[in-house]
């Protein structure tokens, strides 16, 4: 069955690799940005799709569209870019999700909101589980987007009591792989920018800090299953690897496949900055039949081929 479907934030890192997957599987794709974070190049080849579609927009200002289904990714996700503009920041996420949210309604479409791990801010429970409310601070360096991602899980949560509307919520941990910014201040871009050019690769703490690394294809399959859930699953539910790696080893691995001359620097930890992160999927699997099947190993010589690629067209990005 062919579906007409918005995807906000399409020309993300994310969202690009979504809307190629609903292309590829025949349906019509309405890519909404307003190119704040997101970036041509990642829909470029997509250009030429009858069925693919470019809105530049905001979500922060209504939006008037017919859809049978909405995927909501439009926000800034790395902390060099929300943190430069917190108050947009927050905006998409409650101002955004409230337009959507009233799209979809108008509209009867079902949405997904991508949420994310950060909603368990720096945790005091691991590995995360979806019932755990999570440790955040509501007024630190990262809190417009931390609290603006659970300001906007409560709004999919009430437009579900209050009218009914068909909702679905992810919480998306640390992913990786082509298109992400090559300057997003994300741990696997800076490092393997760093090591390419045979950089410092900038370790912040001791490197003993954990996280878990999802190749995007594999969260792009989370998404998809979990909008085709029956309507009574509507999360949240976490999408992520659960295999944990310190900073120090990601560094290491980065070094190791890029063959780099780079050297290790440890520089102080940024407030909130979690000491652990890691999901427990055991929802996703139970209810998606999802988990994650890219090792980590694999992912990272696809991504930084895709980094090297750009390097090569422009020495200087």
């Amino acid at each position: 069955m062919k579906n007409r479907i918005i995807v906000t934030g399409g020309a993300g890192f994310l969202g690009s690799h979504l809307c190629e997957r609903l292309l590829g599987e025949g349906h019509e794709v309405i890519c909404v940005d307003n190119f704040f974070t997101g970036q041509k190049r990642n829909i470029v080849h997509l250009m030429d799709n009858p069925y693919f579609e470019v809105l530049r927009h905001d979500i922060c200002f209504p939006l008037y569209l017919e859809a049978d289904e909405i995927y909501n990714l439009a926000c800034p996700a790395s902390p060099i870019h929300y943190q430069r503009h917190p108050t947009q920041t927050t905006k998409v996420n409650v101002n955004g999700s409230t337009n959507m949210l009233g799209l979809a309604k108008r509209i009867g479409a079902k949405i997904l909101q991508a949420s994310t791990s950060e909603v368990y801010g720096d945790p005091t429970v691991h590995p995360q589980k979806e019932d755990y409310w999570g440790n955040v601070n509501p007024i630190g360096p990262r809190s417009c987007y931390d609290e603006g991602k659970r300001c906007a899980e409560t709004l999919f949560m009430d437009y579900r009591k209050q009218h009914q509307l068909g909702i679905k919520i992810v919480r998306i941990f640390n992913t990786y792989g082509p298109h992400m910014h090559p300057h997003d201040g994300r741990v696997v871009s800076n490092f393997i920018m760093q090591a390419l050019r045979n950089k410092s690769i900038s370790i912040y703490g001791n490197g003993s800090q954990t996280r878990s690394f999802c190749y995007c294809d594999d969260l792009i399959d989370g998404l998809v299953r979990m909008m085709r859930t029956p309507d009574d699953i509507i999360g949240p539910t976490n999408l992520g690897n659960p295999n944990e790696f310190t900073i120090k080893q990601l560094a290491e691995q980065v070094i190791e496949l890029i063959g780099s001359k780079s050297r290790i620097d440890y520089l102080p930890l940024p407030q909130d900055d979690p000491k652990q992160r890691c999901p427990d999927i055991t929802k996703a699997r139970t209810e998606l039949g999802w988990q994650p099947t890219v090792e980590l190993k694999e992912g990272l010589i696809k991504t930084i081929a895709y980094f090297d690629g750009l390097l090569t067209e422009n020495p200087n990005l």
